[in-house]
């Protein structure tokens, strides 16, 4: 057993005691909310409302104590208890900003790199892909999944270690496996942030540890977020709790999240924390509550659980949803040609909800990508078309495919015979 092993080994032991000893349950203890947190000569006051369930986002159960921020801030932001240098707050589906602090400035962004890493792997590579770990993610600094060189692991499972634990040596292993290098898979990083809008991030690794040239911004990282949600497996992979691994080097074989707003705040499903003495603390995080998807970004926050509460509740006050599709509505009727039937009603097969802003007109445009006929034959649950949910600049916001309500079998060869003699009579 090498000297990693041996080190996970010990810790996983430590931690199986203090668990036994605290019956510990549900979210991940953590120091990042007590308040001794501040650095040196902050000071650090509760406010006097607890958040709880009752009075914001936060799961039955929970409470959380703000506190006061100690930095200067802008007399006119409505947010001045949040503590971070950076922060934004957008609806998903639009783009909408809800609330914004420095979001251009530029900064260093730690392990919520590990985002566009996992888009970018996304993107272009299978999860059951194996990825042979080598020397680069065994000599990784910080963070760990304890690898070794040569580990054959799947690169989903790899996905999920470095988003659920930060595993800087997973991040180096998905790189090498999906780029070649570091190098040219950040490269890839880049150019696919630069394409998506982030204009103002540039990426020199995949794991986010400190590098001058290595920056972003809280408006970059919402946009990258927003991107990443197109990909289930994207939100599937950031809102998991916990899952098990054989591959793990420690007895429980478990990954944790270290995210605590999934057990923290309702709806929470993402995205990513992160924390490096250049760039503070910072978190990405995403929640989706009546068909509403916000994404909150921190960056260098001294309480960044309490900003990212701020930040998301602050956001779901300023937007409300509204139905515009609901499922199994029918569209409309059309006509059957070559079939045994005349026409056939084809309905929606999911429902499409909007967010709605606070003094916002809200102009939404459905546009319906329907044909003029069917042709026989046809399954019932046949994919035919679109209703699509287009923005005043003409970007889509959502669409729902259009589905056919019945089986329709085509008629006969001497049946469409007699009806084009009858066609040619009448």
């Amino acid at each position: 057993m090498n000297l990693k092993k041996i080190l996970a080994a010990i810790i996983s032991t430590a931690m199986l005691i203090v668990n036994a000893a605290t019956g510990a349950v549900g979210m991940p203890s953590s120091e990042l909310m007590r308040l001794d947190e501040a650095p040196r000569g902050e000071i650090a006051s509760p406010l006097q409302e607890t958040l709880t369930s009752e009075n914001s986002g936060l799961n039955p159960g929970y409470s959380v104590t703000p506190i006061q921020n100690t930095r200067p801030v802008n007399p006119e932001d409505v947010l001045p208890n949040v503590t971070a240098t950076a922060a934004i707050v957008i609806e998903a589906s639009t783009g909408h900003v809800l609330y914004e602090r420095n979001p251009d400035q530029r900064m260093f962004p730690a392990s919520t790199t590990k985002m566009m890493t996992l888009i970018t792997a996304l993107e272009s590579n299978n999860l059951d892909e194996i990825v042979t770990v080598g020397a680069g993610a065994y000599n990784a600094e910080g963070s760990t999944l304890w690898l070794d060189v040569g580990e054959k692991i799947p690169l989903g499972d790899l996905l999920y270690g470095m988003m659920l634990i930060s595993g800087n040596d997973g991040a180096i292993a998905i790189a090498e496996h999906c780029g070649g290098t570091v190098a040219d898979f950040a490269a890839r990083m880049t150019q696919k942030a630069h394409e998506l809008g982030a204009v103002n991030t540039n990426f020199t690794n995949a794991n986010g540890l400190p590098d001058p040239n290595h920056y972003t911004t809280a408006r970059d990282l919402a946009i990258m977020a927003k991107y990443g949600f197109s990909f289930p497996q994207f939100e599937e992979i950031c809102s998991t709790k916990e899952i098990s691994f054989g591959w793990i080097h420690d007895d429980t074989k478990l990954l944790r999240n270290e995210n605590q707003m999934l057990w923290l705040y309702r709806g929470a499903n993402g995205i990513k924390t992160g924390y490096t003495d250049a760039a503070g603390r910072c978190l990405v995080t995403a929640a989706k509550q009546n068909g509403v998807q916000l994404i909150a970004v921190v960056l260098d926050s001294l309480y960044i659980w309490n900003d990212s509460i701020f930040l998301l509740d602050y956001g779901f006050g300023r937007v409300s949803s509204e139905t515009l599709i609901e499922t199994g509505q029918v569209v409309k009727t059309l006509p059957v040609v070559s079939g045994r039937r005349k026409s056939m009603p084809v309905k929606t097969a999911g429902e499409i909800i909007m967010p709605v802003f606070e003094g916002d007109a809200n102009a939404y445009e459905i546009v319906y990508d329907l044909p003029n006929e069917l042709t026989a034959p046809i399954t019932s649950g046949e994919a035919i078309g679109k209703i699509r949910v287009v923005l005043p600049d003409g970007r889509e916001a959502a669409s729902v495919d259009v589905v056919t309500t019945a089986d329709v079998e085509q008629k006969s060869f001497f049946r469409l015979i007699w009806d084009k003699i009858k066609n040619f009579f009448a």
